[in-house]
């Protein structure tokens, strides 16, 4: 008797054991089969965020078609139908790194009435990485929000390649071609003859510290503030553009930078490799460009820039710059970047020093500008000089 016992109960169990191993197996494999129909259906595995939810184009997607859905509804709010760009409106400004920028008319809503808009292209052969990346700075730019003196993000359309990023035109598009045609000739605005005084660079100069406070607030910085990166409205609204190393910085991290910035424009602890800041755009070469439409240091090479500020070197005071803005200028232009001010600090001896500034004697400078040399002198590419738009 006792011999049975101990013959049937560990058959018994291990009888127990194969049924429920088969079990498992079983439902493993059924789990496993509906995953592979799923992507031969190509269904995505990945969980599709809400409409509401403010959140990135999500980075595991790995097709084209994965992406525009994520985007479809991640950026719902800014999609704008591309039947309601005009047909046969499109005017290319220049190529860019993604695709061609446009400029070209858009329906208001209003019958008969549009209103011209600048597009940024991503090509229809772009691959994954592209599509992402260009997805990536339209949500960047809308994350950012509205600012009078930042370039406004119109909305988007990107359903379908190719895709495009919609801004606004900005009249009289990049401040340094403005600069140079303001100081040979008679401006005209909208058929009034305008002319760039000192108390008007005061204006410019408040607006971008203005953009760069707010960029601070978002504890971003713009990396490379420049007139070339500073577009110009009829009524001298000036709005601060060419925000792609602040996106990729944000993104990306300082380590995987791609976008290159023209040396003479950077501050000391970039040029020796140390980590930027808003200070660093804080360094104040902007100013002096905006006063004689010059390339810092035009006396000096590009490449022996740094051995130069290091010999405590700072710009010559131009022929039309009061002592009160040269003053400004040599506190932005401080080695240290703790004693440089900040972005508010700036704006406020921007204002001071405009109250008693002269608003009737026009700035000029005699000599024609060649955009060639000015491009050696300043160690930048001739093509981001001659464009008469930049954006994101």
């Amino acid at each position: 008797e006792y011999q049975t016992e101990v013959i049937i109960i560990p058959v018994f169990l291990v009888g127990v054991f194969v049924i429920l191993l088969g079990v498992i197996l079983w439902l493993r494999y059924r789990s496993w089969r509906s995953k592979q129909q799923a992507g031969f259906n190509g269904k995505s595995l990945i969980p599709t965020p809400r409409a509401s939810e403010n959140t990135y184009i999500q980075l595991s997607e790995t097709t084209v078609e994965s992406l525009l859905r994520s985007a479809a509804l991640t950026l719902k709010e800014l999609e704008i139908p591309q039947d309601r760009l005009i047909p046969g409106s499109l005017e290319l400004i220049h190529n860019g790194s993604f695709g061609g920028i446009y400029r070209a008319e858009l329906e208001t809503g209003n019958p008969g009435k549009t209103k011209t808009v600048i597009l940024k292209a991503l090509q229809d052969t772009a691959g994954p990485s592209e599509v992402k990346d260009f997805l990536g700075r339209i949500k960047f730019h809308q994350s950012l929000g509205h600012h009078d003196n930042m370039v406004e993000l119109i909305g988007c359309c990107v359903v379908q390649l190719p895709l495009y990023m919609i801004l606004e035109d900005v009249s009289h598009g990049v401040l340094l071609n403005f600069l140079w045609t303001c100081r040979r000739d008679v401006m005209t605005m909208d058929g009034i003859p305008y002319d760039l005084t000192e108390r008007q660079v005061y204006k410019v100069g408040q607006q971008v510290a203005a953009a760069l406070e707010f960029l601070q607030q978002k504890k971003l910085f713009h990396g490379d503030v420049a007139a070339r990166n500073v577009l110009i409205q009829s009524d001298f609204t000036a709005k601060l553009c060419g925000l792609g190393l602040a996106y990729e910085t944000h993104t990306y991290g300082t380590s995987c930078v791609t976008q290159i910035v023209p040396l003479k424009w950077q501050a000391p602890e970039r040029l020796l490799m140390k980590p930027p800041s808003i200070k660093s755009d804080m360094y104040g070469l902007f100013w002096g460009e905006t006063i004689s439409g010059a390339p810092p240091f035009p006396e000096v090479p590009p490449s022996d820039i740094l051995q130069h500020l290091q010999r405590w070197k700072v710009m010559k005071r131009p022929s039309t710059c009061q002592p009160a803005m040269y003053g400004i200028m040599k506190y932005c232009w401080r080695w240290s970047a703790t004693n440089r001010p900040s972005p508010a600090e700036l704006i406020k001896r921007l204002q001071t020093a405009a109250k008693s500034s002269n608003d009737q004697v026009v700035l000029q400078v005699p000599e024609l500008v060649v955009p060639e040399l000015y491009a050696d002198v300043a160690g930048v590419d001739l093509g981001s000089i001659t464009r008469d738009y930049t954006v994101l």
